[in-house]
């Protein structure tokens, strides 16, 4: 994919020569002013030939394309379609590495994909030629454009994060909400994050559905040094806003160096009975992310 600034210009309406665009010196009216100007174009010679043998033999069609030069003229300096084409050209270069349909069968009752690989959104033999930098603006740009939340995080991160999953596969996470918080259950299965609000949890127990998946790729972490992530949620409880404070908050906890923090998470898993829902709430006022996120504003974004 290459960025706006690499897809230069094509030149369809190149600046004018100075006397090219301007009124003709001929005496002539009408096309005899078109061309004199013509005359003047620096080019004009090395079509000499060709241009008075079509006005000889096809007055016509040589009328008809001075009628259309005069128009163009008349057009402001720079006036061209190129700016619609150059957008247009950078969305299929997109296109090209990502696959766009994902059958109806892999869909599960929840809305969500199951079995959702990365080779069903992403051309992963492809984007195999590209540096890391190159896959995360492909990935970035890509994603920027649609109504969910994305990643692509560190090998050395992700290593931290998954192989604490492994030990503590569950935690509570808070989200502001105009009342105060909600809170919900983070629980991983395999690369997979699903989440439930604790409410559901409570009342459903293990048939509580999902409202909000995030999808970890680790396809090309050895290679490239990068694990790609992307999310599906539930649109009638979370907005994307919701959807990304949830995320933030599994780097927060998964990821951190702090020992208190993660601590929280071993007390979930393995001391239940020790933890303190609002340890999680103090937690994130602590890191400032709580601070981002204050009740009020979080619910109302999309």
């Amino acid at each position: 994919l290459r960025s706006r600034a690499a897809l230069r210009p094509l030149g369809l309406l190149a600046p004018p020569a100075r006397g090219v665009l301007g009124p003709g010196t001929g005496t002539a009216a009408g096309s005899g002013s078109g061309e004199a100007a013509l005359e003047e174009n620096p080019f004009y010679g090395k079509y000499r030939h060709k241009i008075q043998e079509l006005r000889r033999s096809s007055p016509e069609v040589f009328e008809s394309r001075m009628e259309k030069r005069n128009e163009v003229k008349k057009q402001p300096v720079g006036h061209s379609k190129q700016g619609e084409f150059i957008r247009c050209m950078e969305e299929k270069a997109r296109q090209i590495f990502f696959v766009n349909h994902i059958h109806e069968s892999k869909t599960s009752k929840g809305g969500f994909t199951k079995d959702k690989t990365l080779d069903s959104i992403l051309n992963v033999e492809m984007v195999k030629e590209k540096s890391s930098e190159e896959i995360t603006q492909i990935w970035n740009q890509y994603f920027s454009a649609k109504d969910t939340v994305y990643a692509v995080i560190p090998a050395d991160k992700f290593d931290l994060m998954w192989k604490r999953a492994q030990k503590c596969p569950s935690f509570l996470y808070a989200l502001p909400r105009k009342e105060g918080y909600e809170f919900f259950v983070g629980q991983w299965s395999g690369t997979e994050l699903h989440f439930t609000s604790l409410i559901n949890v409570q009342t459903q127990g293990e048939t509580a559905p999902s409202q909000l998946v995030l999808y970890h790729y680790p396809d090309l972490q050895k290679e490239k040094g990068i694990v790609l992530m992307t999310a599906e949620r539930d649109s009638k409880f979370l907005v994307v806003h919701d959807a990304q404070c949830l995320a933030s908050q599994v780097q927060l906890f998964y990821a951190t160096d702090r020992s208190e923090t993660y601590g929280l998470v071993e007390t979930f898993n393995h001391r239940p009975s020790e933890f303190k829902y609002m340890s999680v709430i103090a937690e994130l006022e602590q890191s400032g992310l709580g601070r981002e996120l204050t009740p009020g504003q979080a619910s109302d974004k999309s």
